[in-house]
């Protein structure tokens, strides 16, 4: 029987590539993100490529109820989903005091609130079949305090430790849980999150990565059942230091590189 993958933010950066490992794999797909004639289109691409199924839900997941209508349609089909990514995103670039509040509490929503609602809503059908993975994507923002991006950094390292918490509640289920923390990626994310003059961006200071380079490295991991998977050597390098310094420093190194150049 052939497996299911549904990937939220499937439509473009390392959503759409995720999505492209699972198809060149030979899992069926169920691709969600706002951009209904998008994934219409990555749909019959994958379709023809690779030979799989690919179910389309054009969801918004700003909206609180987004996570229980993709359930409903999901199971409208009698679709089993055997791997959920949670990957759908998005950051916001700024001192705190003067950014906007309905753009962040968004971002909130989506990065953090919806992740654990569709989690909540997967889980426990992969439990009861004593089999199945989540991958939430978090980022190397997770392991430190980001001023000037404060909410996003909180919002990822939030994933990060609910990925970890509930990957050892499962251990001996069956179902595995993994992080994907990947760093600086090439992308629309800087663009919407209005960080694309940072020193961060601009020096490319932690070796940018391709969209298709972290989905190859993450979708390897979590097959592999990891808890944790940071792309890239520098990726590592840059978080296993911040194991090693005052946090108050790491706030300071992190605010350094997201000041506009």
């Amino acid at each position: 029987m052939a497996t299911t993958a549904l990937i939220t933010g499937a439509s473009t950066g390392i959503g759409y590539e995720l999505s492209k490992c699972f198809a060149a794999d030979r899992h069926n797909l169920i691709v969600v993100a706002r951009q209904e004639q998008r994934l219409r289109q990555i749909a019959d691409d994958f379709t023809e490529q690779f030979g799989i199924a690919v179910k389309v839900i054009a969801a918004d997941l700003l909206q609180p109820d987004a996570p229980r209508k993709i359930v409903d349609a999901v199971r409208k089909d009698s679709l089993q989903v055997d791997y959920l990514v949670n990957n759908a995103g998005f950051g916001l670039g700024g001192k705190f005091a003067e950014t906007d509040l309905a753009t962040e509490l968004g971002m909130m929503q989506v990065n953090m609130s919806a992740l654990v609602a569709l989690t909540k809503l997967f889980l426990p059908e992969m439990t009861t079949r004593k089999s199945g993975k989540v991958m939430n994507v978090a980022s190397t923002a997770a392991f430190q305090p980001g001023p000037l991006m404060a909410v996003y950094y909180a919002t990822k390292a939030f994933v990060l430790s609910f990925s970890e918490a509930i990957a050892n509640e499962l251990k001996g289920t069956g179902v595995t849980v993994s992080a994907l923390c990947p760093g600086p990626t090439e992308s629309e994310f800087q663009k919407r999150a209005q960080i694309e003059n940072t020193r961060l961006i601009k020096s490319k200071v932690m070796g940018m990565m391709t969209s298709e380079q972290v989905a190859k490295i993450g979708y390897q991991g979590f097959m592999q059942g990891k808890r944790i998977i940071v792309p890239g050597l520098l990726n590592k390098i840059g978080v296993y230091s911040t194991r090693f310094s005052p946090r108050a420093v790491n706030a300071q190194i992190a605010r350094m590189v997201q000041e506009n150049r």
